[in-house]
């Protein structure tokens, strides 16, 4: 995968024939580095790149040896290789092309410029702005314009998804040109997430947490609220601290919220990206369980009413976590990966071989497979479950959540089933969204004891 091990190679190209030269490798051979989104600058002709050489995704010029940036965080983006032109940095059209780039530090996001103008040194006169100069807690991807101005996608914990526009020279609050939501919520609704550290297997891990909030209601009971763990899809990608509806739904209905960015996860750098290589489905599966003890223990979190959910990839993780470990009592699966083997036999070509760098060779490696699938475990599964699947899932076929709420059911375990008819893999229709919220929180209702306002009705088998 991109994240794994990439060369970048330069060839000329005649432009009358098309033909090209001998290619000429520039970085990456080792063949264990990963080098991303490489480009011109656009006044010199040098030629810029991300690698992880370091350790951490910096930034490098072709002929320079160190990184003209050289730091201990991660430049590039949220999940950068996943999509082509993805682009962490940029250069500014005017002057001697300054060098802006964006990384996250302490859960929020800083832009930062700087002079390259030397093809020969380091960057210099480096400057770092974020929150206090009106920028918002996320963003990326910044594109200049005219006059100093940069245009970039991002948000805050009480704002969706938004384009924006940022002058470098005058600075001030940030202006939101568009946004992917008409909706705006009082403050008094809003969770603001505090990034936490915890211990875990292989020392530590992330997440954000969100402490229930709700200024219409005020809390009855001395006791510790319930908590959702989540678990992001990928899995070599992370979680972040813009809005987020489906996470402020349930901390305005009094859940705590654990959104983890397990050991796998991108911007920790590349050991802790790594961490997952021959490990997913026990490195990640690790650190939501001790992630949901940790906040146990710091008496910000319910040990009795701990439950966790995830789409996809994440869902794969909610179904190991729980049918391999005894941490949480109900969990809700959105389309989850139950059987590795299926899914290594049938993906799209991107991912065709991305399993046998988390989990191993297929099929030389098949018992591997089948010890990591839940589906293979339904035996030592033993609480509630909600399995939301799409009718139309072509990489998580319908079955595999239909032969996991059968196996529940004969063991007399309660669990329930919702089919979306039409849905693929993510649910796209806004109805169906929403049924799939409130059934969750209804089906936490019924395992906990807690009595719901307006719940949907939901049957749940054994119960």
């Amino acid at each position: 995968m991109p994240w794994d091990a990439t060369e970048l190679r330069v060839t000329s190209i005649d432009p009358e024939s098309n033909a090209s030269s001998d290619h000429e490798l520039i970085a990456g051979e080792d063949g264990d580095t990963s080098i991303i989104q490489p480009q011109w600058h656009p006044q010199s002709g040098d030629l810029y790149y991300i690698s992880d050489q370091s350790g951490y995704y910096n930034i490098y010029r072709a002929g320079y040896d160190p990184s003209v940036l050289p730091m201990k965080h991660d430049f590039g983006g949220s999940a950068p290789g996943w999509r082509l032109g993805q682009q962490g940095y940029c250069f500014l059209p005017d002057g001697d092309g300054r060098l802006v780039a964006q990384y996250n530090k302490d859960g929020a996001s800083v832009l930062l410029m700087a002079d390259v103008s030397r093809s020969d040194a380091a960057a210099a006169a480096v400057e770092e702005f974020g929150g206090d100069d009106g920028l918002p807690t996320m963003f990326g991807g910044a594109v200049p314009g005219a006059d100093g101005d940069l245009y970039f996608v991002g948000g805050s914990p009480s704002t969706p998804s938004s384009m924006y526009q940022w002058n470098l020279r005058s600075k001030g609050a940030a202006t939101i040109l568009a946004c992917s939501s008409n909706l705006s919520f009082p403050e008094d609704v809003i969770s603001v997430p505090r990034q936490v550290e915890f211990p875990t297997t292989l020392g530590t891990a992330f997440g954000y947490y969100y402490a229930p909030k709700n200024g219409g209601y005020t809390c009855t009971t001395d006791k510790d609220p319930p908590l959702l763990v989540k678990a992001h899809g990928g899995p070599t990608a992370c979680t972040g601290a813009s809005f987020n509806a489906g996470i402020q739904y349930w901390a305005s209905r009094g859940f705590a919220v654990l959104d983890v960015d397990y050991g796998g996860s991108t911007g920790y750098g590349r050991d802790y990206r790594r961490r997952l290589r021959k490990s997913w489905g026990v490195v990640d599966i690790d650190d939501v369980c001790n992630g949901a003890k940790f906040l146990v223990k710091e008496g910000l979190a319910d040990g009795d009413r701990l439950c966790i959910d995830g789409g996809s990839a994440g869902g794969y993780t909610t179904l190991g976590a729980l049918a391999f470990k005894d941490v949480f009592r109900a969990g809700t699966s959105l389309y989850g990966i139950g059987d590795l083997t299926a899914l290594a036999g049938d993906t799209h070509k991107f991912e065709s071989r991305y399993l046998d760098g988390l989990v191993g060779l297929y099929p030389q490696e098949e018992d591997l497979y089948k010890e990591r699938s839940p589906i293979e475990s339904v035996e030592t599964l033993s609480c509630p479950i909600l399995l939301l699947q799409g009718s139309e899932d072509k990489i998580v076929p319908p079955n595999q959540a239909k032969m996991m709420h059968e196996a529940l059911v004969k063991k007399g375990i309660p669990t329930c089933i919702k089919i979306y008819e039409g849905e693929q893999h993510g649910f796209r229709k806004a109805e169906n969204i929403e049924d799939a919220l409130d059934s969750e929180l209804a089906f936490y209702g019924k395992v906990f004891g807690i009595a719901i306002p307006g719940a949907v009705d939901l049957e749940v088998d054994n119960m």
